[in-house]
């Protein structure tokens, strides 16, 4: 454990007059070297710095900075086609609280059944005819394609 009072009392990152700057700057995933040469401190002055007053953490929760950074700079740096996908990608799946959140859809197809009038049952019923709200809802299903059940 890394005693708070003592680290105060050494640290130069806490001793500066931009601190606060400095913090918030290397929270929103700023280049560490980039920022110790601005504010004319070393680099692991910041990293120990943002050890021992739990600074990681709150950077790590900001992974969204980082995204928006990499997807701004799409057109400024020879960045491929992937990268750039995948850094979107990645962006869309983290909450506002910097929580990854797999998005997963889940459709209850009972409960599309239940909304089917009795018109649209009896057709089903009688040739597998779905309505196209449900097919829109739901997707193609084996007998929209044509194609059979396992047979894909």
């Amino acid at each position: 454990m890394i005693s708070k009072g003592r680290h105060k009392a050494a640290c130069t990152i806490c001793k500066h007059p931009e601190r606060e700057e400095i913090e918030t700057e290397w929270c929103g995933w700023a280049n560490t070297s980039k920022l110790a040469k601005r504010y004319k401190v070393s680099r692991d002055s910041i990293y120990r710095h943002a050890a021992a007053m739990g600074l990681r953490e709150r950077r790590g929760k900001n992974l969204r900075a980082a995204l928006e950074r990499t997807i701004e700079r799409a057109e400024d740096v020879p960045v491929n086609a992937a990268a750039v996908v995948s850094a979107v990608q990645a962006y869309a799946k983290i909450n506002a609280q910097g929580a990854w959140v797999d998005r997963v859809e889940r459709i209850d197809l009972n409960g599309l059944f239940e909304r089917m009038t009795l018109g649209e049952l009896e057709e089903y019923a009688k040739d597998g005819t779905l309505p196209q709200w449900f097919t829109d809802i739901v997707g193609a299903t084996p007998s929209d394609s044509h194609e059979e059940p396992g047979n894909e």
